[in-house]
């Protein structure tokens, strides 16, 4: 039997045990062994007198009477039996487990693990244990239906003892001398069955950084394919024509802005395949740079697209983009999935024909229905919805083309080494010059008229506002705002003096794009919106923000929200609505009020939430990290990075005897492995 074998030729592993083992992400013997618990129950016997009340711990004492079961109520189930521990008389509850009462037999010692409430002198029972247990520690590990705790222990077991032999080091020898890692015979060994919590405080430690190391490998690895010379287009741009269109724009370019656009013409030129991310705050400028790029692709006789998440943000850039590239002659073309007809066959007809100098639309654009004549440029426009893998595919789309990802929810360096890790990162640190900080304050739900009453004083002024709510209709589960019933609200404060409309993702592109291209024109002044509009929407005539319910948002959402609002020259206000029913939520209103930074938050949004929330959803791209959290774990994370960082620059190719099982372990993964 072989460590990559499938797990169904495992003794006592048939079709129904294989299904539930799958179910939990193990599919090989191998896949088995490094399936390990995510905690242990410590079962050393403490005297009764060093426990605190409630903490768990083992139990073990003698059965003096027969145990009782009782009912109390509609499947509710209790078993009580007495145990004579240290000459003290302890009760012992179980609850909905009868069937313990034939494991308690009077006048014979047994072991229980369970909390133990001092002033009762009472345990209330988790599990009872064997007698004979050697270690000091009892695995837990995540677990469903068809495979449970004492199931999976025993496979464990089985597969170790007869292919835990086979364990081979992938850590190159020196990297795990120096910082003291066991053999993952040892790790395998020490996770699973540890004698001592020293045991397996040393065997998580490892299991860390390895995880870490493996993947920042894999990563190194991807980023050297991308980086190989001759593997890219090199697009020799025309650069009196590109500062000729730079000074056509109405504004000047801020020294942050003209530091990201060299590094990026500098990519372009290079043989080597772009592959960089550009992240910037709210309205620091990311868009008028990609403008740049795509330029510069277009002067040296290639097509660019620009990929934005919705249709109202392709229709917004593509109106802006047009009346930008006028005056250089450059064709640009609309692309979206509502687009059907003859509007349609003439896009597809323009890209494919080369008429389309920039391309823009949504994420449908890289289907393989769309051909483009010379496609060398892509840039996607709030790129943390994607993987790694997303990102490799689309260097087959077209020429090969070189790649900008952007992204405008800051990221920090924990988890720009852990999604972004193959990427060149550019940064856009400033804002441009007189943008004022947006007020932001925040309301309880019942102060909500103070805002009201401002934003009626705004808009005497010609001012704009947004109003954003979480959900779209009422709900029986949530007693939350939802914008139905708020746009009625607002409709009858506001109006006849104000337009108020709405604007939700179950609305069609059509109507959609109508409500914003009449919020733009000024025809409405007050937009009701879910958070259809958190990205890229772009009015500058909106300085008023409100957002109900606030506390349901992440920092990210709620930054993303705010920037669209203080665009123009006049001061801008944000009014956060909420009454927060915890501590964290609490702490993000409050941060949200502190600063307008959006590096500053999502240091503080990584602190409050842990990395798995930063961009919203489980489609972020983040890596999903079996035993080390980037954030608790960051120094090992940080310390992995650069490790695997160094070992690629001295030895490229991974030639060194000592980093051979590293290539081969490399050579075997699968492409999706660890990446989505």
């Amino acid at each position: 039997m072989q460590l990559n074998d499938s797990v169904g030729t495992l003794a006592g592993v048939g079709p129904k045990t294989a299904t539930g083992l799958n179910a939990l992400g193990i599919f090989s013997i191998r896949d088995l062994l490094f399936y390990f618990p995510f905690r242990y129950d410590d079962l050393q016997v403490r005297p009764l007198a060093t426990l605190a009340d409630q903490e768990k711990a083992m139990f073990k004492g003698t059965v003096i009477s027969p145990p009782v079961v009782s009912y109390f109520g509609p499947h509710k189930v209790r078993l009580n039996v007495r145990l004579l521990i240290e000459q003290t008389v302890v009760i012992v509850t179980f609850f909905n487990q009868p069937w313990l009462k034939d494991k308690f037999v009077q006048d014979e010692e047994i072991a229980v693990y369970g909390k133990w409430d001092h002033a009762r002198k009472n345990v209330v029972g988790m599990k009872v244990l064997m007698q004979n247990t050697a270690n000091d520690l009892d695995p837990i590990y995540s677990v469903n239906k068809q495979i449970r705790q004492k199931k999976l222990i025993e496979l464990i077991h089985t597969a170790f003892e007869t292919t835990g032999d086979q364990l081979q080091e992938v850590i190159p020898a020196p990297i795990r001398n120096h910082y003291r890692l066991l053999t993952d015979h040892d790790l395998v060994q020490q996770m699973h069955f540890p004698k001592t919590i020293q045991e397996s405080d040393a065997a998580r430690r490892t299991a860390i950084f390895r995880e870490f190391f493996l993947f920042e490998a894999k990563i190194q690895r991807l980023r050297q394919d991308n980086t190989q010379a001759g593997d890219g287009l090199q697009l020799s741009y025309d650069l009196s024509a590109l500062k000729s269109f730079i000074l056509t724009l109405p504004f000047a370019l801020t020294t942050a802005q003209k530091r990201v656009v060299n590094e990026i013409c500098a990519d372009l030129k290079s043989p080597q395949h772009m592959n960089r991310l550009l992240q910037g705050d709210v309205g620091s400028g990311k868009t008028i740079v990609a403008a740049i790029a795509m330029f510069a692709a277009v002067t040296a006789g290639y097509q660019a697209a620009l990929m934005v998440p919705t249709e109202i943000l392709a229709e917004q850039h593509a109106k802006k983009l047009t009346k930008l590239f006028t005056v250089m002659q450059v064709r640009v073309t609309l692309l979206t999935g509502s687009m059907t007809g003859a509007a349609r066959r003439e896009a597809l007809s323009e890209i494919e024909g080369g008429r389309a100098n920039i391309v823009i639309g949504t994420h449908a654009l890289i289907q393989d229905a769309i051909n483009f004549a010379k496609l060398g440029f892509i840039v996607i426009d709030e790129q943390h919805r994607f993987g790694v893998n997303q990102r490799r595919a689309l260097r087959e789309k077209g020429l090969n083309p070189d790649l900008l990802a952007m992204t405008a929810t800051p990221i920090p360096r924990t988890l720009a080494i852990t999604t972004y890790g193959e990427m060149a990162i550019s940064t856009i640190d400033e804002l441009p010059a007189g943008r004022r900080p947006i007020e932001t304050s925040w309301l309880k739900i019942n102060q909500a008229d103070k805002a009201l009453a401002l934003t009626r004083d705004q808009l005497s002024h010609g001012d704009q506002a947004f109003v954003v709510a979480p959900m779209i209709s009422e709900s029986d589960q949530m007693s939350l705002k939802n914008v139905e019933d708020l746009y009625e609200q607002l409709a009858g404060y506001f109006e006849p003096n104000y337009h108020v409309a709405l604007l939700h993702g179950q609305m069609t592109s059509d109507e959609k794009a109508a409500t914003m291209a009449a919020f733009n024109r000024n025809e409405i002044q007050v937009l009701v919106a879910t958070t259809v509009v958190e990205v890229g929407v772009d009015v500058p005539n909106a300085n008023i923000m409100l957002i109900y319910n606030a506390d349901r948002f992440g920092l990210a959402t709620l930054h993303q929200l705010r920037g669209r609002v203080g665009r123009g020259d006049r001061q801008a206000y944000c009014f956060l609505i909420a009454d927060p029913q915890n501590e964290v939520a609490v702490k993000r209103m409050e941060i949200m009020t502190q600063t307008n930074d959006g590096f500053k938050l999502a240091d503080a949004d990584l602190k409050l939430r842990g990395q798995g929330d930063i961009f919203g959803d489980k489609q972020s791209g983040l890596p999903d990290f079996k035993i080390g959290d980037p954030v608790s774990d960051n120094n090992s994370l940080v310390t992995a990075h650069q490790v695997a960082l160094d070992l690629f620059r001295v030895d490229p190719q991974l030639a060194a005897p000592e980093n051979l099982p590293l290539k081969r372990y490399l050579a075997t993964l699968q492409d999706s492995e660890n990446f989505d």
